[in-house]
């Protein structure tokens, strides 16, 4: 089979990107984010269900942190923008609010019903949500952190310039989508040449940013690891050696 991205074959890209087959009990760890995040959700104060756009998925949970204007912790989650939900990751808000931080996990509307344009548009228009009802929800506005893992990783980085935000924690983001259109993940996200350009962090990196640590997980824990002739997910290569430092640059 004839090679389509940095000596892989289509095969083996989609092996790269295929997290699912990586984790053998991947389940496991899913029912087990679903059972905690309901138990989040559904104790006082949380405020889930906040509107902040128009299509079905365009809203967020809200989950105060106790401190008074505390700064603002919002997480984006996974799954190659077009699986998963907020509901299964309110768990993400534990450890910040341990420390008295307010978190928000907004959901988004996912692909193939929007394009990776719209959802980029849909968490920019959640951090100008939350900005301007700071003072409803009981945080300071001038202190808004972002993270996200993965898909929501790319999220972050690729929302990083809203004037909102202070700093972000990319984690095993997406920073070049030229892979992604190559493989089996396009059938649903239909990447035009615009938006790999436009929309691959590793090739917009403004001038003036926030503050950014990109984070990587390496494969130490998955029961079991891919063959040793398969390439790591290209996105993580290009975090480890180029995109960290240019990316960190304020």
């Amino acid at each position: 089979m004839a090679t389509i991205y940095r000596g892989m074959d289509r095969a083996a890209l989609d092996a790269a990107y295929d997290n699912t087959h990586a984790v053998a009990d991947v389940q496991d760890y899913r029912d087990r984010w679903l059972k905690v995040s309901a138990a989040l959700r559904a104790e006082p104060p949380s405020r889930c269900d906040l509107r902040y756009g128009v299509r079905p998925r365009a809203t967020l949970d809200y989950f105060p942190g106790g401190a008074a204007n505390g700064p603002l912790f919002v997480f984006i989650h996974g799954g190659y923008w077009q699986r998963n939900e907020k509901e299964r990751f309110s768990f993400t808000a534990l450890g910040p609010l341990a420390h008295g931080i307010n978190v928000a996990v907004p959901g988004y509307t996912l692909a193939p019903d929007a394009r990776l344009t719209d959802i980029v548009a849909e968490i920019r228009q959640a951090l100008s949500f939350l900005a301007e009802g700071a003072g409803g929800l009981g945080f300071d506005p001038n202190r808004i952190f972002i993270s996200g893992w993965s898909a929501g990783g790319h999220l972050t980085a690729a929302v990083a310039d809203h004037p909102a935000v202070r700093g972000g924690i990319p984690i095993s983001g997406i920073f070049e989508l030229e892979p992604i259109a190559l493989g089996a993940l396009n059938d649903k996200l239909q990447l035009s040449a615009d938006e790999i350009a436009r929309l691959s962090p590793i090739r917009n990196l403004p001038s003036h940013l926030p503050p950014l640590k990109p984070f990587v997980g390496p494969w130490a824990g998955c029961a079991r690891r891919p063959p040793p002739p398969a390439p790591r997910s290209p996105h993580r290569t290009r975090v480890r050696r180029s995109a960290i430092r240019p990316a960190c640059r304020r």
